[in-house]
């Protein structure tokens, strides 16, 4: 990654990625104001792929924020210019940014729709299980992050996978080149 003292976003991508070419311009924008207090690093994993795999990137556009040789914040695909700002942010402040809240507008949809699917299975005599299984995900997908059961639950994985990749780390220590 980067020598320098200041804090830093690593995005992951690729050419053939369409997200990431869609995202380009605005993780610029994003980049541009926060420019002098966070660097932005791009890493191409077909050219560099060890780097991927040493930050367990599976699949991009990703975004990484390492700090003190911990990875802080992981995102996975593409961002909107909000989600792009948390992990900035959250990059600057040296702590993991919350995922952004959903604007009412989105929750009402959200809940109206799955509503209306639940609604449409009761109707329906063949396969009104799918539409409610539908129903009942949109629904969650409007409220999920205010429900305590996902998030003891996102807790307990995020704690996992920390924990999985610190042993991976543990028992794969980085390779160093002859040119360090």
């Amino acid at each position: 990654m980067s020598d320098s003292d200041r804090p830093q976003v690593v995005e992951f991508w690729a050419p053939w990625c369409v997200p990431c070419r869609q995202m380009a311009p605005i993780l610029q924008r994003v980049a541009e104001r926060y420019a002098g207090r966070v660097e932005l690093t791009k890493i191409n994993v077909d050219e560099q792929p060890e780097q991927a795999r040493t930050y367990g990137v599976m699949a991009v556009p990703a975004l990484v924020v390492p700090r003190q040789g911990q990875v802080i914040l992981r995102r996975t695909g593409a961002l909107d210019e909000v989600g792009l700002e948390a992990v900035f942010a959250a990059a600057e402040q040296g702590s993991a940014a919350a995922l952004p809240v959903l604007r009412p507008f989105d929750r009402l949809l959200r809940s109206g729709a799955g509503v209306l699917l639940l609604g449409a299975s009761v109707l329906v005599s063949q396969a009104g299980w799918v539409l409610a299984l539908l129903g009942a995900a949109l629904l969650f997908s409007a409220v999920y992050d205010r429900c305590p059961v996902y998030r003891a639950v996102r807790s307990a994985l995020t704690q996992r996978r920390k924990a999985k990749q610190r042993d991976w780390q543990s028992t794969h220590p980085r390779q160093r080149s002859e040119d360090e």
